[in-house]
């Protein structure tokens, strides 16, 4: 069965996103202009937002939507490590890798060659 539309799912992805950025619900409902008692129902489960709301707050997190509506037990919030050489930028999680960890990289991969 699907979590879509399911309250109680809906309203864990969201406390979580808050406690891992450390804001309030009034807080997030001011940023958002959404009424504290709308956003409190959400987070009670006792409510569903409306999809326009959801991308919302999937913006403001900076996630997908699906972050927000879909279970995240056994998901993990980390990026994929990405790396192109065409333009040397190197990233990890999203962040730019530093020089010196760009070395201790290399040395790890020359080990087995």
């Amino acid at each position: 069965m699907s979590d879509l539309g399911n309250k109680e799912v809906m309203a864990k992805n969201i406390q979580d996103l808050m406690d891992k950025h450390g804001i309030t619900r009034n807080q997030l409902a001011d940023a958002l202009d959404f009424k504290y008692t709308t956003m409190a129902d959400w987070l009670r489960g006792k409510t569903y937002p409306r999809i326009d709301k959801i991308e919302l707050m999937a913006n403001y997190f900076g996630v997908s939507k699906s972050r927000l509506v879909e279970n995240q037990e056994g998901k993990s919030d980390k990026k994929p490590v990405e790396i192109t050489d065409n333009s040397n930028i190197f990233m990890f999680e999203g962040k730019p890798v530093s020089e010196e960890d760009m070395e201790i990289f290399k040395q790890i991969l020359n080990r087995g060659r």
